[in-house]
């Protein structure tokens, strides 16, 4: 099931896309949100009886929000080995990890806007969000997909003059500027998708593919970095992994390929969804 979220009169609705025809949905919010559909037994139950009652189809509001408000934003650095080929990265061993904030989160169609004196290399990540949909401690790599909810579109939009200047080698602050976390258009559920390393996934600048690779070519798959993660903290229902960026980011082109104001970027994802937004330099 893809689930998106909208505003009509004022309100937050929730719709699922429809099976072969995305144009369309039908009304399931009283089913609940997304993210409860995608990670209550219940509430999704209500909205499957509500799609099999064959309830009237709708277009697809213009305006999508996030399909939801993550809890945690962890994020997963160096995990494609052709990414760290062109950052002349060491491969990690174990994966690398750092966060974003909830400030950095927009939905698709939204303007991602940074002032131009803060930085002027922002570059652009295509990738798969993992959506969590349990309380999962301590689990095992066999049974850790067992415990995701859903998948989305990440951008994981990056300053790199701050990212990469900072004393402590610390990421945060150049990943988390307001904005800087597009996800979307869809949380589909985890039903949607038998394995998430056999996704083809782009990046288009501009109209210009910039990034294409498959997720099966990530150095941690998904149930490692769940699996790992659960090992030193409790992941809840909502939480989001962003699992990495492949091959083809602008800080490793010749000459880079920064970010400017009126860029259109879409992150596209096999079986989840394409995440369209535009930029913005004040």
């Amino acid at each position: 099931m893809k689930l998106i979220t909208y505003e009509s009169n004022g309100q937050l609705r929730t719709g699922a896309l429809g099976t072969n025809d995305t144009s369309t949905m039908i009304d399931v919010t009283s089913a609940g949100t997304a993210l409860q559909i995608a990670t209550d037994a219940v509430a999704r139950a209500k909205a499957d009886a509500l799609l099999a009652s064959g309830a009237a189809s709708e277009a697809v509001p213009a305006s999508v929000l996030t399909p939801f408000a993550p809890h945690a934003i962890i994020c997963i650095g160096l995990n494609y080995m052709d990414h760290c080929r062109e950052t002349n990265s060491p491969v990690p061993t174990r994966p690398v990890i750092f966060g974003k904030f909830a400030n950095s989160i927009v939905g698709p169609n939204d303007t991602v806007s940074w002032y131009g004196d803060a930085s002027s290399e922002v570059d652009y990540e295509a990738e798969l969000g993992v959506v969590i949909g349990k309380p999962c401690y301590r689990v095992s790599e066999s049974d850790a997909l067992s415990y995701i909810g859903g998948y989305t579109c990440v951008n994981d939009i990056s300053a790199r003059d701050i990212q990469l200047s900072d004393s402590g080698k610390q990421w945060i602050l150049g990943k988390t500027f307001d904005g800087f976390c597009p996800i979307g258009p869809a949380l589909v559920t985890a039903d949607e998708i038998a394995d998430p390393q056999a996704l083809e996934i782009k990046c288009i600048l501009n109209g210009q593919e910039v990034q294409h690779s498959n997720t099966r070519e990530m150095i941690f798959n998904v149930a490692v970095l769940i699996s790992h993660l659960s090992k030193f903290m409790t992941l809840n229902p909502g939480d989001l992994i962003a699992t990495g960026t492949p091959f083809g980011v602008g800080m490793s082109r010749t000459p880079k390929l920064w970010l400017k104001d009126g860029d259109v970027v879409t992150v596209e994802i096999e079986k989840v969804g394409a995440l369209t937004n535009t930029t913005r330099v004040l």
